[in-house]
Order: structure tokens, then sequence, then C-alpha cells
């Protein structure tokens, strides 16, 4: 059995839905001949806790946990919160605060930590990265991003070491949706770039987990056609033993953070047009939901059928999954495939899926006949018209099992090392 490092921010015990693809894919990659060790960090400021993530994690595994030395104390203060206040990710970029000390901090973050406020870890992330390759001696690393200091470690790890770098690009580097609508200056882009590329120059291989982000990348860097590989991102088959709760009410269910840009204006008008027929319809929110949608939602008169359920456990956000008629899924951009799509897949329940331009998702709904794909500007009052006649196959989501996934990892670390 061959040895693998994978360096990824997230980890349990913190509820993140990003370190799921690291986490569960590791846990299946033994069975086709590779150890994985971890480096991560000691806490992050973003992330609730989700203790129940921690029986996943292989008590053999090496785990190498290092500072994170994360600047959103200062963030804290600029605010005038208390430290270790808890902070929201999609209040802490919204354009609904026009406050200027969140204006100003939203400028902080956007130009002069780079590539991204997770850069403070490089340092202590090296030094435990050399450790692990000391002991672990691996035949190749894999950086998980965002963020995409992640990755940088990686290269540094890399070039000192003499092994194959393999970064997995969750989301797009340089124009991640993030920034969408904010300024960043022409010096902080330019070392932006650089960092990518030169990252993508150094990789052994490289993952992307949507086809659209791999193209598009290959169109900005056409050399990366030869190293470039697509890992869709999945889901767990061994959390889908839960059955479906009977409810008198149809609900809508929104897993994860959704932020200002993602807001499905024209689906709200559709929810109250509904209720006012007399049909029993709920809205439902598991994650942060950022002011403007909450905003959206009190204009639409739907306070009093909407639920606000914050973070839960994952296993208690599969139940919910199950449990609803209708799951929501929005797209920030063109190539954009939300993970927890192909966990809505593998419930069999109708999908509305939200996103402009985005084929990608289309195409994965038609092959699954699991829902429908709508634009943001979309005003009719006619989806659950339309939902009517959708009856996915959950069967064609097994197809995106990490157990897969794995499988399709192993054969391209073999072909890596």
């Amino acid at each position: 059995m061959e040895n693998v490092l994978f360096i990824s921010y997230f980890w349990p015990p913190s509820g993140k839905a990003s370190l799921h693809w690291p986490l569960f894919v590791m846990n299946n990659l033994r069975k086709f001949g590779w150890r994985p060790s971890v480096l991560t960090v000691d806490g992050d400021s973003f992330s609730h806790t989700d203790i129940s993530l921690l029986k996943f994690v292989d008590r053999d595994m090496t785990v190498v946990k290092t500072a994170a030395n994360e600047p959103f104390n200062l963030y804290r203060k600029l605010l005038g919160k208390k430290s270790g206040a808890p902070l929201v990710a999609s209040e802490s970029i919204s354009t609904a605060n026009t406050d200027w000390k969140h204006k100003l901090s939203i400028w902080i973050r956007m130009n002069l930590f780079v590539p991204d406020a997770r850069i403070g870890w490089y340092f202590s992330a090296v030094r435990g990265g050399r450790s692990i390759i000391t002991k672990e001696k691996p035949k190749a690393i894999i950086s998980i991003g965002p963020p995409h200091s992640s990755h940088l470690i990686g290269k540094r790890l890399s070039k000192e070491c003499g092994i194959p770098h393999i970064p997995v690009l969750i989301d797009p580097w340089v124009d991640i949706v993030y920034y969408k609508g904010f300024k960043r200056s022409p010096l902080t882009l330019l070392l932006d770039n650089y960092f990518e590329r030169s990252t993508f120059r150094n990789a052994k291989k490289i993952i992307f987990v949507t086809k659209s982000s791999q193209e598009d990348y290959q169109k900005k860097y056409p050399w990366l056609a030869e190293k470039s590989s697509v890992l869709y991102w999945g889901y767990n088959e061994e959390n889908f033993s839960v059955q479906k709760l009977p409810s008198n009410t149809e609900t809508i269910l929104h897993a994860g953070n959704i932020f200002d840009y993602q807001n499905p204006i024209g689906l709200w008008k559709n929810v109250k047009a509904e209720i006012e027929k007399g049909r029993k319809l709920r809205v439902r929110f598991v994650g942060t939901v950022s002011p403007e949608i909450k905003t959206a939602i009190s204009l639409t008169g739907l306070d009093e059928f909407t639920d606000y359920l914050g973070f839960l456990p994952y296993q208690q956000v599969v139940q919910e999954m199950m449990n609803a008629t209708f799951l929501l899924v929005c797209a920030t951009e063109s190539r954009h495939v939300p993970g927890k799509l192909f966990e809505y897949l593998r419930t069999g329940n109708r999908i509305i899926a939200y996103g402009d331009d985005n084929k990608e998702i289309g195409d994965i709904l038609s092959d699954s006949k699991a829902g429908i794909l709508i634009p943001y500007h979309y005003n009719e009052r006619d989806i659950f018209d339309r939902l009517q006649n959708i009856s996915p196959d959950s069967g064609a989501a097994k197809r995106y099992s990490r157990e897969n996934i794995a499988h399709q990892l192993a054969e391209l670390l073999k072909s890596t090392v």
C-alpha cells in the first residue's frame, strides 16, 4: 500500500461541507491501495462544529494540525465584535451592509490577503508538512482548495521534497464567485494570477470537480489539457440509509450557505402564489442565509411560512433532504455545480435548480430526470406546474458515489507516481 498526503484546511470536527470530498474519498482510497495522511489547521473562524463527523476519521490515519493564524480577530475588532464571537460567511461579504467598517473589511480581505484570508496558515503548514513527509514518505501530495492557500503549501512541499503535487479545485481560483461585484487592485490580480499559474505549472496533475471549470481553465492555460481530470463532488452511499418521514405539508429545502447573489426572487413569488391558492407549503433553510435573501422573503410575505434551522449535524441535514418535497440548489455561475446537487439526486426528490447559462447542471438533471433548471431572471408563475411531470431516477445518482470517485482517483495516482 502506498502513502499519499492530503492538505485540507477544513477537517472534523469542522462542519464545513467542503471537507466531505477529501474525508470520504480518503476513507474509500484504502480499498484501492492508498493510505492517506492529512495536514490541516487547529481550528477556523467560520466553521460550525460537527462532532458527528469525527466518527468517520480513521483512527490509524496520521493527522497533523498546525496554527491557522487567521486574521479574523482583526475583523471582529473592526466591527466591534468580541474576540471569538461567531462569524457568518454569507454576512461577511454581504453588500446589504453599507457600514463603512464593513466595506473597509471587505476591501482589506479582497486586496491584502492573497490568494485568500487563510494565507496565514502557510508557514506553520509547511513545517507540519515536512514532518509528515519525513515520517510517511508519501508518493504524492493532494491539496484541496479553496482556500487556495492550500495549493501554495502543496507546491512548496512538492518542490522541496520532489513529490508530485495534485491540486483539487472545488471552486475557481482568481475569479472565484466570492469576488463578484468587488474590486481587486491590479497588483493583487497580478500576484494572484502568478500564484495560480506557477502552481499549475508545477503540478503533475490537476483535478476539477466540474467539466465546465476544466474547459474554462484549458482556455486560459491550453497546456492544462494534458494533465487535468474531472472527478465530481459525489455523495456517500452510507449516509442514505434513512427513510423519508411522512408529512401533510410540502417543503422546499435549501441546504448550505446561500448568498445575496444567489437570490431566486421569482421562486418566492411562485411559493406565495401557491400558498394563496390554499397549498400547504413551507420553505426551510439549513445553514446560513444572507440578509438580502431574508429581506426578499419578508417582502414577499413568506416569513410565517419559512423556517431558518441554522447549522445542523450532517446526518440531520441528510434527513432533512430526504423529508423534503422539493430541493433548492442555486448555482453561482456557469462553471458552478454545487456539491449538494449529488446528495439531492440520491434522495430521489425533485430538484429546483437556479443558474444562468449552466449547461452542466442542466445535463445532469436531464440525465437523471431529477428536476428543472431556471435562470435567475425567470419570473413566470408556472414553476410548480413544470415540476408535476418530473419523476427522478435515484438509481442514476449512484454513478456519483464517492467509492466510484475514490477508485478513479486511485487510478490517477497510479499513473502519476
